[in-house]
């Protein structure tokens, strides 16, 4: 187990990083948002022959535009690396708990992107291996951390596809600023989903190491 949970706390430590980047780009990506609903706040400055007085909002379309397709290639290496961590996780699970396995592998990796399984399958993985990392006799699907986290991960989701889809019709720049408005909220709301997100990673990891030595244990005493 010695080589082993260096890997997995390799894993773990890697992961917990990438949400932590994550969670930054999205706030650079919400303060680009914040800095364009600005500019469309600010009075209009002169016409000018050169079209100068255009450039504040040219330089915060690009700045928002840049960062937020930065943030869609982040979204999509978070989500592979935490599948990949539970992957990992669902290694040590079966060493202890294999027939609370509830979903093939398979769905670790569909089960973000299909439709409706989206809403509950990744859930069902981290409860199994939640409960795989309990004593067996108190094994219970399910915590208060792990109902808050998927919330928080469906919250932001609905929020942001809204923000984002409200954006793309606004014609006006009053419909461009409200929806500006809903994107720095959805932003929030995905901050904290990485933010617990790290959190059930760091306790999951543990409680499953702790798991599998104990399980290792039990064994050699009744060899």
């Amino acid at each position: 187990m010695g080589r082993a949970g260096g890997a997995l706390g390799g894993l773990t430590r890697w992961t917990c990083g990438v949400l932590a980047v994550y969670a930054m780009l999205t706030a650079a990506a919400g303060a680009a948002a914040w800095h364009k609903y600005q500019v469309l706040q600010a009075p209009s400055l002169p016409a000018q022959p050169d079209g100068g007085e255009a450039l504040p909002l040219l330089d915060a379309d690009m700045w928002f535009g840049n960062l937020r397709g930065w943030w869609n290639v982040a979204t999509l290496v978070t989500v592979l690396v935490f599948s990949v961590w539970m992957s990992r996780m669902r290694d040590l699970a079966e060493l202890v708990w294999p027939e609370g396995q509830r979903r093939s592998r398979a769905w670790l990796f569909f089960g973000w992107v299909v439709p409706v399984a989206n809403v509950f399958v990744p859930k069902m993985f981290v409860n199994d291996l939640w409960a795989a990392s309990r004593p067996a006799t108190r094994r219970e699907r399910g915590h208060p951390l792990l109902t808050f986290w998927w919330l928080s991960v469906l919250a932001a989701a609905v929020a942001g596809a809204d923000a984002l889809a409200a954006l793309k019709s606004a014609d006006t720049a009053g419909q461009t600023s409200e929806a500006l408005r809903q994107v720095m909220a959805g932003d929030l709301l995905y901050v904290c989903a990485a933010a617990l997100s790290a959190v059930v990673v760091r306790q999951l990891s543990g409680r499953l190491k702790q798991a599998v030595r104990a399980e290792d244990a039990h064994r050699h005493h009744m060899a």
